[in-house]
């Protein structure tokens, strides 16, 4: 899905500590999360505290990025977090007034899983192998309501700590792309 073949995917580091502290955030209210199945109390502060520390935080991208993202990757960024909006309302939206809230974070479980396949061309095509296994366990999730909320949400995270771990791995593409030209 690159849409641009020579784009450089520097910022998978901060994409990888994104995707770990947010494993832990939905570990973490998904265990406590009862009734709500996850609970606000922490997944919201949590999130609000992932995305001003490690988001918003250039210290962390002097620390963990290999560069500044193209603006065809700033776009698609925008792009990727407004579907994925876009997609949260029209799944788990009907399921508010309800207050079916297993409904309502599987639509957010698969509104995020999807919205990683645009994210493609920011990270690389990791996100589209991302997307795939939450994909199917929010699907698991709609098909089968004998399994419990909290065991969809724990694969759910841990799969993301499986990619954010991988991603922040990541070697300097910068770096390799040099070493290929001076062979």
């Amino acid at each position: 899905m690159n849409f641009n073949k020579k784009e450089q995917f520097l910022n998978k580091r901060i994409c990888g500590l994104w995707l770990i502290w947010i494993a832990f955030i939905i570990l973490a209210s998904a265990a406590f999360g009862g009734r709500q199945q996850i609970l606000p109390e922490i997944f919201y502060p949590g999130y609000v505290l992932g995305i001003i520390f490690i988001l918003n935080n250039k210290s962390v991208y002097r620390m963990f990025s290999f560069g500044r993202p193209t603006q065809f990757q700033k776009r698609m960024t925008f792009v990727s977090i407004l579907f994925m909006m876009v997609l949260m309302v029209l799944i788990s939206g009907k399921y508010y007034a309800h207050h079916d809230y297993r409904m309502v974070w599987l639509g957010a479980f698969l509104a995020i899983a999807l919205h990683f396949i645009p994210f493609s061309t920011v990270h690389g095509n990791v996100m589209v192998l991302l997307a795939i296994p939450l994909f199917i366990n929010a699907m698991v999730g709609f098909s089968s309501p004998n399994i419990p909320f909290r065991e969809i949400a724990y694969v759910d995270a841990l799969i993301k700590f499986i990619f954010g771990a991988v991603l922040f791995r990541s070697k300097n593409p910068l770096r390799e792309s040099r070493l290929l030209t001076r062979r």
